[in-house]
């Protein structure tokens, strides 16, 4: 997609499973064939489109999910039509790098509210940008205050 890039970071998938209803989120289980979960586990628990970025091996057992191989195959499918290859940021250690662009937008993304549902990919990315710059900055003036001491 044109103009969805930072640092060299395109938006590798469709956004559309933003819009998903738990509905159509409990019809993608099923068509991943694991109907058994259709309802109880994803419809009950209201997860839409823009809750999917939760759902990983951590997150289904609360969901009712528990088998393992179910648990591992429904969050690699997941991270597939986010266009993930990380993990979720809770299970990562600080010694881990940076997380993606995508990752962190959809973080943004699974929030309710005006701001959220607004939220573009382009604008995350100039808003990186910004604070990026803004960072740099503070930490040029940081450094020019103590050479002057």
């Amino acid at each position: 997609m044109a103009g969805n890039s930072f640092h060299g970071n395109a938006l590798p998938c469709n956004m559309d499973f933003l819009h998903w209803s738990c509905h159509d989120v409990a019809g993608w289980i099923e068509s991943l064939g694991f109907p058994q979960y259709k309802q109880a586990c994803f419809t009950d628990n209201l997860i839409t489109g823009r809750k999917l970025i939760y759902v990983n091996c951590i997150y289904l057992p609360r969901l009712g999910v528990t088998d393992f191989k179910h648990m591992q195959v429904i969050s690699a499918c997941v991270r597939e039509l986010l266009g993930i290859t990380e993990t979720r940021w809770s299970s990562r250690s600080i010694a881990d790098p940076p997380q993606d662009t995508v990752s962190l937008f959809l973080e943004k993304k699974s929030r309710t509210g005006g701001q959220a549902d607004s939220l573009t990919y382009q604008a995350f990315l100039d808003d990186m940008c910004h604070r990026e710059s803004e960072r740099e900055s503070e930490i040029d003036m940081h450094h020019k205050s103590k050479g002057g001491q």
